[in-house]
């Protein structure tokens, strides 16, 4: 009895270790450069899983821009999206990608995305 207790214990602190080490590490992606410039259109991807990768984006101001939200067996309540300015609020799907319009925004603006608990945010600085 007392060791199946302790395997169990075991199994749940290796798992617990696993999922944050895992979810931990995606914060690395905050420096990556997710904005590319396609025919006079910015394009700015967002990961959506366990929070929203990266956290923080710089992208142009004036410029018509797309968001698009990559999902990968995405379960965790970053699916539910909600951006206030742009009263958008939609449940994205377990994979796949959703494009988002946002019309050109103004230098100094801040677009900010989190998901409908609050939990998890992102957010995008205009210059």
């Amino acid at each position: 009895m007392k060791a199946t207790i302790l395997s169990v214990l075991a199994a749940i602190i290796l798992i617990t270790g696993a999922v944050f080490l895992t979810g931990n590490s995606n914060r690395q992606n905050d420096s990556i450069n997710n904005v590319n410039i396609v025919d006079g259109k910015q394009i700015i991807e967002i990961n959506a899983k366990g929070g929203y990768f990266p956290g923080v984006t710089k992208a142009q101001a004036n410029l018509p821009t797309v968001i698009k939200v990559n999902t990968k067996g995405t379960f965790d309540c970053s699916s539910a999206l909600v951006i206030p300015s742009l009263n958008y609020r939609k449940n994205l799907p377990l994979s796949g990608e959703t494009v988002i319009d946002v019309p050109p925004q103004k230098p100094g603006a801040r677009l900010q995305g989190l998901c409908a608990m609050g939990m998890y945010n992102f957010s995008i600085d205009f210059n």
